[in-house]
């Protein structure tokens, strides 16, 4: 599933895509804000990648490599819907992280907003073809001292849904949802109604 929106390019994540993810997730600065740290060697962005190649080839969706339509190989981030055990439930959960380079350009709205359209838009696959087609629910969960990962969730239109506080674990994190009826409910330029 190759997608593309104004500026940004995305296809699937790749083996070969690895060196890239680990520049990207194993950068201490785009990880000031996830508890879990950055990613802290080659072997264990190895581990990430074929956990995400797993999940695409066992849902036909998962995390896509994002490149800019002006520098198509030079990887900016990675991002998807993928789905994940959240208190015991299985959630489709969308997830993003961009090299610093990157931020402030609006790309992880723009992305956001094409993983939505994905998901619920009429570009989407037919339900028989598997994919994102059977999605009715896409959730967020950000902690909740990520302004930023806030401002745009709420800019593409979740809706706050539930505040989770795990004591071993903080700061808490805060659950977004969108589903397939706020996306109908929205107008021509997918902004909500």
């Amino acid at each position: 599933m190759h997608v593309n929106s104004e500026r940004l390019v995305l296809r699937p994540a790749a083996h070969a895509d690895t060196e890239d993810l680990l520049r990207i997730y194993g950068d201490p600065e785009t990880n000031r804000l996830n508890p879990e740290g950055p990613l802290p060697d080659l072997a264990h962005a190895k581990q990430v990648m074929a956990a995400w190649l797993a999940h695409w080839r066992a849902h036909g969706f998962g995390y896509w490599a994002i490149a800019t339509r002006d520098a198509p190989d030079r990887l900016i981030g990675f991002g998807g819907i993928r789905v994940r055990d959240f208190q015991g439930q299985p959630i489709n959960n969308l997830g993003y992280h961009f090299a610093l380079e990157s931020w402030g350009n609006g790309y992880a709205t723009e992305f956001a907003e094409c993983a939505l359209a994905c998901a619920f838009g009429p570009a989407q696959p037919d339900r028989a073809s598997g994919g994102l087609a059977h999605l009715e629910t896409v959730t967020a969960l950000v902690r909740d001292n990520h302004l930023a990962s806030q401002r745009v969730l709420e800019k593409v239109g979740f809706q706050w849904h539930a505040r989770h506080v795990d004591p071993t674990n903080p700061p808490p994190l805060l659950v977004y949802r969108f589903t397939r009826a706020m996306w109908k409910a929205t107008d021509a330029t997918g902004s909500p109604t």
